[in-house]
């Protein structure tokens, strides 16, 4: 599965099946993670057959069940872009584990810190975890719920940019339209995109406000996914180089 097809197929998932996670996909995934972690700025730790972070109905609220494995994403406190690429990589590390055949979830503060089975060192912090593993072909009635009250509000294409040209090229309208199926906290989609002679940008009012870094991280990733290859410079107010550009 592309990652494209992925991003058809992605959507959160909160009730788990408590099996093990098949050794092949572990260490594709893991394999991912090693490469990932050598980015800088942050790092993945993945862990397996320990639910003890979610574990209580005070701390999931009744929305996460069946919790076994989980990617614990680390910030480092002297990057000021670590939220953000953690926002990337971790939705990176989501759609392959999609295309893997598993199911996902962003948490940003419904689990118990005190008992993720890492360290966290004195230059870091623990900026949130991503839930992974075994699902249902189809969602749960309940999941259905949840979902349909999440994204009751979501924004339409034309909500999420503006554009300075006369025409938006087909690049960029197939990359809005993987932004619009981005996860984002509250299903808020804080980013906007700008379009301004053939250049694009993606920008949030705040950085610093809680999980907004991500959720730009997220759609830049998105982004850069269905206007078929690129890379984003860091921070808001990013600029986009398509593929054409890199390839001179």
């Amino acid at each position: 599965m592309t990652l494209s097809a992925a991003i058809e197929k992605r959507i959160s998932r909160r009730k788990y099946l408590e099996t093990e996670i098949s050794p092949s996909i572990t260490s594709a995934l893991q394999e991912k993670i090693n490469e990932y972690n050598k980015i800088g700025g942050f790092r993945i730790v993945f862990v397996l057959n320990n639910g003890e972070a979610f574990k209580g109905f005070t701390r999931s609220y009744g929305m996460l069940t069946g919790v076994k494995h989980y990617f614990g994403l680390i910030a480092d406190l002297d990057d000021p872009n670590a939220d953000e690429k953690i926002g990337y990589y971790g939705e990176l590390l989501v759609l392959h584990a999609t295309a893997l055949g598993l199911g996902t979830c962003w948490v940003g503060g419904t689990y118990s810190k005190s008992k993720v089975p890492f360290e966290i060192n004195n230059d870091e912090r623990l900026a949130c975890l991503i839930t992974v593993g075994n699902v249902e072909e189809t969602s749960t009635g309940r999941e259905k719920l949840i979902y349909t009250l999440a994204h009751r509000k979501t924004k339409g294409i034309n909500e999420m940019y503006q554009c300075g040209d006369a025409v938006e090229p087909v690049w960029f309208l197939n990359g809005m339209s993987a932004v619009s199926k981005a996860p984002s906290a509250m299903n808020k989609q804080p980013v906007l995109f700008h379009l301004k002679d053939c250049v694009v940008t993606a920008s949030v009012k705040n950085t610093s406000k809680y999980l907004v870094a991500f959720d730009l991280g997220i759609a830049k990733l998105h982004f850069e996914i269905g206007a078929g290859g690129g890379s984003w410079l860091w921070g808001s107010g990013g600029r986009f180089i398509h593929q054409k550009e890199e390839k001179g």
